[in-house]
């Protein structure tokens, strides 16, 4: 354990739920969840805290859990993920003319440039989250990723500005604040989630990052290293559980268990002949649902949202051509079946699930490594990157904090022989079933690989 690095958490404020996650970075850089713990969200709609007594009360839970699964942990500074249709985005371009233009540029002129587009006007009533540096220029030369350490009379850059409405943040700050912590910083959610999900080679082949959650479906784009589009669409999974409870007359808890476990969001590969049976309420009769309009309901809701990133990829020029990597689905609701190949089809980019073991330590649980939790570490990796380019001021803890055993992976011996002799509360029955299943695997390989090369063989004696 790496005890110089500091402890930072990451709270995901959701529409479903309220994960707050703390981790530090080993001394190979991967992350280490020191704790962990989650609550179901109330007071919070389509990712706008709305009900702040309710917002805390979930926040205080989680927090509880994270605390209960290491007693060891303190917790007073988080990263708070922000979305909400209220998230808007838009571009800018900022230059400043040097004073001592005989010397390099350094990072606190670049600090200057970024401060500088914090005065840039925007609407009544909203506020700026983030500024990001796209490309920058120095005089004539253009689409340098870094220019410290260059010289010249100019520098600029195009800017990717995030605002929000001042009213949606400042119920965030308030509930974070009640709840007894401080907010070190507020994360656009898509922009964490892509933290956790991707890797360097991703942002350079361009990909669009698509984080569904409960409330809203967030979008996030990047092409050549840049990040080139943020959008936040106010439709997420309980949009399709709302859609199946008004749908097939069924309770909200019902149309969610039955959205997680037996929904599909193709309705083709859902089987006609399979129907689902609902209690029936207060003395009546049993009710029976069809899988095939089940798979019906979430499909039209999912084209829906999948119609959105389609419009909004086009809007800034993205489309098949640019975006080599494809599309990465996140967040809860990338663990509908079939959802992979309706992307496919709708959007015509290859696509797969983003998992957050891109960054993180491989001993951990497969809980952690769900894609509901990518926001919440990637808000964590948000922080070290502060904390390695020196943005905030972070207080080091020096205290020995372990990896809590509940979150840890079991390893599992490999070579069942050693199992058995390293272990001798192992029930012999179970080895030997392990050992008869591995031998008749390995037998079956042999048999045919032998029979592949003895094909060949004869293949080759027929040439000759």
């Amino acid at each position: 354990m790496n005890n110089e690095q500091p402890i930072i958490v990451g709270l995901d404020i959701g529409t479903t739920k309220i994960a707050a996650i703390a981790g530090r970075k080993n001394e190979f850089g991967k992350l280490e969840i020191l704790g962990f713990g989650r609550a179901n969200s109330n007071g919070v709609k389509h990712g706008q805290v709305l009900n702040i007594d309710e917002t805390i009360k979930a926040i205080a839970v989680a927090l509880e859990n994270c605390m209960a699964s290491n007693p060891d942990l303190q917790i007073k500074e988080v990263y708070v993920g922000i979305a909400g249709h209220h998230i808007k985005s838009l571009q800018t371009r900022g230059d400043i003319v040097r004073q001592s233009n005989e010397e390099e540029i350094s990072q606190r002129e670049i600090d200057q440039l970024i401060a500088d587009q914090y005065k840039t006007y925007i609407p009544a009533g909203d506020q700026i989250i983030d500024v990001i540096p796209q490309e920058f220029t120095v005089d004539n030369f253009q689409n340098i990723p870094n220019p410290i350490g260059y010289g010249g009379v100019k520098v600029g850059a195009n800017f990717h500005i995030i605002t929000g409405d001042k009213n949606a943040i400042r119920n965030i700050n308030r509930a974070v604040e009640k709840s007894g912590l401080q907010t070190k910083d507020l994360v656009l959610q898509p922009l964490a989630s892509a933290a956790a999900v991707m890797g360097q080679e991703d942002i350079e082949a361009g990909v669009a990052i698509v984080d569904i959650g409960g409330g809203t479906t967030d979008l996030a784009v990047f092409y050549e290293g840049i990040l080139k589009h943020t959008a936040v669409i106010p439709f997420g999974g309980e949009n399709i559980t709302n859609d199946i409870k008004t749908g097939l007359g069924v309770l909200k808890t019902q149309a969610e268990q039955m959205k997680v476990q037996f929904g599909s969001a193709l309705s083709n590969e859902a089987k006609a002949n399979a129907f689902i049976t609902i209690p029936g309420m207060r003395g009546l009769p049993p009710k029976e649902i069809s899988v095939k309009n089940l798979a019906n309901i979430i499909q039209a809701r999912m084209s829906e949202i999948l119609d959105f990133v389609t419009y909004h990829l086009k809007q800034v020029g993205m489309d098949s051509r640019m975006l080599n990597g494809g599309i990465v689905l996140t967040g809860g609701g990338s663990q509908l079946k079939h959802l992979i190949q309706l992307t496919e089809y709708v959007t015509g980019l290859n696509a797969r699930i983003g998992y957050p073991n891109e960054h993180l330590a491989s001993n951990h649980t497969d809980e952690l490594t769900k894609p509901m939790y990518a926001t919440c570490i990637g808000l964590i990796l948000k922080g070290y990157d502060d904390y390695e380019r020196n943005r905030k001021l972070f207080t080091k803890q020096f205290k020995m904090v372990e990896i809590p055993k509940e979150l840890k992976k079991e390893i599992q011996e490999a070579p069942v022989q050693d199992a058995v002799a390293a272990d001798a509360k192992e029930e012999p029955v179970e080895v030997t079933a392990r050992t008869r299943k591995l031998a008749g695997i390995n037998g079956f390989w042999s048999k045919f690989k032998d029979n592949l090369i003895d094909l060949f063989k004869e293949e080759e004696d027929k040439n000759f």
